[in-house]
């Protein structure tokens, strides 16, 4: 706790430092709610953000929760194309791909997404509106107005499953008075490609058309093709603005994701000799495969897969093969009716998704085969007020639906095949609210609650088997269950205008994650919900004229009754023990540190950034069972405390389970350090034309990325950067860019885990060294 009962102190120092050439630029601000703007830029100034992360406009500076924002330019800059590319620019943020669908986490908090059950413990929101789907988060970054990531629950203002933060991807709307666009194409090693245009048109003075797409695809990073990227993306934006009171917005997206899809490399471990990391040989290829074999052929295996006492034959397992793809498509319309009605602004916004799944991915060491169909309906009302007086309040209605129909086929060879179908009905009811009363002109007190009531029902046929038989084996009789969940979250904070230009805020919130099912025959297929408790203490400040800012935030957040997804034991319809995706509550973690976000300009012509995390998280309490369907120890970092037989009512069973306690771990994906810093200068050549020179980096500790706590299974510390050179009109009409990032072309793992029954790690990579050239045009 030292380094946050430090930081606390440092930030009342902050807040007493700001200079009195700004008094001016937030005079009229001192007695405003927290709505209030930020400082007044000048030419060498800091210029401004307004997010949306407490769900109505403010700057970001006046925004009294911890969110990092992202400019729609400075994405383009640092070439973000997907929702991965995020982590380079957020320290707190790590995102780990998994076949066709993408895991979210906030400072460890987050969920390994396995299968279609899976659903993130960070919301992500596009357009302001919540999507469900892991397997429905790509295709939407381009066109963009920002990227706002705001950390730690939000259980007041936010839709379903915020336990651990927010990222809210904000699209450009359409403008009423001007004609204008933008083009923007770029070619890359790995044969890359990235066209994508928009252009905005008035129709007539109170309606605009915006319409923009994108076509992106690269061969694949791995040498079996695998890492590749090959999407199409088209977006439609009308707005229509009858009167200066009332507005409509309808925001309609299509992506379309081909390609081979992310495939995955041996990990180096002691049981066999594996191609190194940094050749990203994809496990696809005959150098990985013939190893795998030659590993299986020495491990000891039930007697139809090679006789009694016998080894693992080659027709008892499946090894990673080049046949993966995706053909996945989805679709979203959403509408924002605004009405100001002089004392608030009313907020509607309807939505509507549909996500259209269907890839088979190699990445967990086996076969996966995934279809998936599901739809999602949400409606969400906010009635905001308007005005400076001391009392500003929101309160909202929130409703969510989808219906999940799909078939997920996990096969590793005649030792483990595991079919299942996933039918799955979620109804999702909330009502909140969140005061702030100025209690002075500069102090603020902040009291919400959320109510939520959820259900969901299923109904899953699964057929698993250990011995040869059919490619597709016909599914046992269906498994139905129903499960209720409601839970009152809330928070309470204070607000302090410590200076002209300083802002001070302390708030205490709670988040909540339903529960749900995963793949097993009942009762014993459920887990409960988990709940998040954060404490926040923070400071946002600009310093000197407006050309330094700084922002510090010292966090303890208290985890409990925490869903961890593993691959484990579980019971299916025909009563076998199969390997497969279990859900948890595990138990207890706690997470505490400080994060430092420093801008400063101090010129015209020169930017630096300095982004800085500490996190100490730890697993108080994490207790789990590791399945051997052979009945072999399995290997974990943790301390195994026995085993027992999965069931000893079957003759010759030798499956059992693994108990193993990992308390005392550090939490997954939370590495202790993560600094991220940045320079740009720029060079004049004359009145119309500069040339900008630019580099940032990332450096990490080493983290784990898998809740079995191998030792081969861990990110050790890494350094990664990016560098580009820019011409420019000083306009910013045309722009010409060179770029390379991964300079260093470091060999960095997204998401490590263990092929079971064989039982050796496996691992996702990030790209390798990339460099290209880039060219834009706006009008």
């Amino acid at each position: 706790m030292r380094p946050v009962l430090l930081g606390s102190t440092a930030l009342f120092v902050l807040a007493s430092l700001s200079t009195p050439a700004q008094a001016a630029d937030l005079a009229a601000d001192q007695s405003a709610p927290a709505s209030a703007a930020a400082p007044a830029e000048d030419d060498t100034g800091i210029a401004d953000i307004v997010v949306t992360a407490q769900r109505r406009e403010e700057s970001l500076q006046r925004a009294a929760v911890p969110v990092t924002a992202v400019s729609g330019d400075s994405l383009i800059t640092f070439g973000v194309t997907a929702v991965a590319d995020l982590q380079k620019l957020v320290p707190a943020l790590k995102i780990s791909p998994t076949g066709g669908t993408t895991s979210l986490f906030l400072r460890g908090v987050g969920t390994n997404s396995q299968n279609s059950f899976s659903e993130n413990a960070v919301a992500f929101n596009f357009n302001g509106v919540y999507v469900a789907r892991p397997t429905a988060l790509a295709g939407v970054f381009y066109d963009l107005e920002r990227v706002e990531v705001v950390k730690g629950p939000q259980g007041t203002l936010y839709g379903r499953n915020a336990t651990g933060g927010a990222l809210n991807v904000v699209p450009r709307k359409p403008q009423l008075d001007t004609v204008s666009g933008s083009f923007m194409g770029e070619l890359s090693n790995y044969n890359g490609r990235n066209v994508n245009a928009a252009l905005n048109v008035p129709l007539g003075g109170s309606a605009a058309l915006r319409v923009a797409g994108q076509l992106i695809a690269h061969d694949g990073y791995l040498s079996d093709g695998y890492d590749d990227e090959d999407g199409k993306a088209l977006r439609a934006s009308l707005l229509v603005k009858p009167s200066n009171d009332v507005s409509v917005l309808i925001v309609g997206d299509y992506f379309d994701q081909g390609g081979k899809g992310a495939g995955g490399v041996l990990l180096p471990n002691s049981a066999f000799a594996v191609p190194p990391l940094a050749g990203r040989v994809g496990f696809a290829s005959p150098r990985a495969t013939d190893a795998i074999r030659a590993f299986a052929a020495t491990r000891f295996a039930p007697p139809f897969c090679g006789g009694a006492g016998g080894f693992v034959t080659s027709g008892c397992i499946d090894v990673p093969q080049t046949t993966g793809f995706m053909d996945n498509q989805t679709y979203g319309i959403s509408g924002t009716i605004e009405a100001n009605l002089g004392f608030a602004t009313l907020t509607v916004q309807p939505a509507y998704r549909k996500s259209d799944i269907n890839y088979v991915t190699w990445l967990p060491g086996f076969r996966g085969e995934v279809q998936e169909n599901a739809k999602q309906f949400s409606f969400e009302t906010r009635l905001a007020s308007n005005g400076t007086g001391p009392l500003t309040y929101q309160l909202g209605v929130f409703y969510f639906s989808e219906d999940l129909a799909s078939l997920n086929f996990f096969r590793q060879g005649d030792l483990s095949t595991t079919r299942f179908t996933p039918n799955v009905n979620t109804k999702s009811y909330a009502g909140f609210g969140q005061l702030t009363y100025a209690l002075t002109d500069s102090l603020r007190v902040v009291l919400g609650g959320r109510y939520t009531k959820e259900s969901k029902d299923q109904s899953t046929a699964s057929v698993s088997g250990g011995r040869p038989g059919p490619v597709n084996p016909a599914l046992g009789a269906p498994a139905s269950g129903s499960l209720d969940f409601d839970k009152f979250t809330w928070k309470a904070g204070l607000e302090w205008n410590a200076g002209p230009a300083s802002l001070v805020y302390a708030n205490v919130a709670t988040g909540f994650k339903s529960g749900g099912f995963f793949v097993a025959a009942p009762p014993a297929n459920t887990y409960a919900p988990e709940l998040l408790t954060a404490y926040t203490l923070g400071t946002k400040n600009r310093f000197f004229g407006n050309t330094l800012q700084v922002n510090l935030e010292a966090f303890y957040w208290d985890y409990k009754d925490q869903q961890i997804t593993f691959v484990g034991g579980i019971l299916t319809g025909n009563g076998i023990f199969a390997q497969g995706s279990r859900t948890e509550n595990a138990g207890k973690s706690r997470m505490y540190g400080l994060e430092l976000e420093t801008l400063w300009q101090p010129t015209a012509n020169d930017r630096l950034n300095l982004n800085v995390q500490y996190l100490n998280g730890k697993y108080n309490s994490l207790r789990t069972a590791n399945f051997s369907g052979t009945g072999a120890p399995v290997a974990t970092g943790c301390t195994v405390l026995g085993s027992r037989l999965a069931n000893p009512t079957v003759a010759g069973n030798t499956a059992r389970f693994y108990d193993i306690d990992c308390s005392g771990k550090p939490a997954v994906n939370a590495p202790r350090w993560s600094i991220n810093a940045g320079y740009e200068h720029a060079f004049p050549v004359n009145d119309s034309v500069r040339i900008l020179v630019g580099a940032r980096t990332t450096i990490e500790s080493s983290r784990f990325l898998n809740a079995n706590f191998r030792p081969e299974e861990p990110q050790g510390s890494y350094m990664m950067s990016d560098a580009y050179l820019t011409g420019e009109f000083a306009d910013g009409t045309v722009t010409a860019t060179l770029f390379v990032n991964n300079i260093e072309n470091e060999t960095v793992l997204q998401r490590a885990g263990t092929r079971p029954v064989l039982d050796f790690p496996v691992g996702k990579l990030a790209p390798p060294r990339v460099w290209g050239f880039r060219v834009g045009y706006r009008f």
